[in-house]
């Protein structure tokens, strides 16, 4: 894991760079975007674990220009209107990405929570495949945001108090779009349930802590989906 500098129209911010450990490559190349709590162990944790599938992977900072506490009202704000920097540093992570003789020319993109809405906000700009977990609440104007999407494959805590009818409305767009889909909620989970956050014994008590088995059952199905649509056959 490298961390490394990604220019954007805005400027330079700081992303995480892995690659997978053993192989050849080039590989498929997955952008990952961290939750509101931003970079931390967790995320580095789910960066090394998609790249020691045969990925390379980039996450970008997207608090690189002074942090959550100054960041978070700009980046939320560009997540409820779908424009703005935060996008622009999705995208020049995507170019970034693509630059690299390492990639084989498809990126997906895998987000959490916050970064779950962004991996649907950004489905139709130029990703292979999206893994939006538990990106609740769903973007507006779903059935617009969505025209032009790529495949998606999602997955929802079934405890999720912010999740209630988010994968049947998902599924119904979806389903109407002619876009191909995998949606599953886990009954006994709630949100961020693939993430390993601190203070988890109380987010236990509260139902939002992370649940091994369908984390396990989530990643299975996101990288039969993702060695689908984003390996290139020889």
């Amino acid at each position: 894991m490298t961390t490394i500098d990604i220019d954007t129209p805005d400027g330079t911010i700081e992303g995480l760079l892995t690659q997978p450990s053993s192989g050849s490559g080039p590989w498929p190349g997955v952008v990952v975007i961290h939750d509101m709590l931003g970079y931390n162990s967790d995320i580095k944790a789910i960066s090394e674990r998609i790249a020691a599938q045969g990925y390379v992977v980039i996450t970008p900072n997207l608090y690189s220009r002074g942090g959550p506490a100054r960041c978070i009202p700009g980046v939320m704000r560009d997540l409820l209107t779908k424009r703005g920097r935060a996008l622009d540093d999705i995208m020049a992570t995507r170019e970034h990405l693509l630059g690299l003789a390492e990639c084989n020319g498809t990126v997906g993109i895998v987000g959490f929570c916050m970064g779950g809405q962004f991996a649907l906000v950004m489905s139709p700009k130029g990703f292979g495949a999206s893994a939006p977990f538990y990106g609740v609440p769903l973007p507006r104007s779903l059935s617009e945001t969505l025209d032009g999407a790529c495949p998606i494959v999602a997955s929802f805590g079934g405890r999720d108090p912010a999740g209630i009818g988010a994968p049947q409305r998902l599924q119904k767009v979806l389903t109407d779009k002619g876009i191909e889909h995998d949606i599953k909620t886990y009954a006994g989970a709630g949100h961020s349930f693939a993430n390993k956050l601190p203070a988890q014994p109380l987010l236990r008590i509260a139902g939002f802590a992370y649940n091994e088995e369908a984390t396990e059952d989530a990643w299975r199905r996101v990288f039969a989906f993702f060695d689908r649509h984003l390996r290139k056959s020889a």
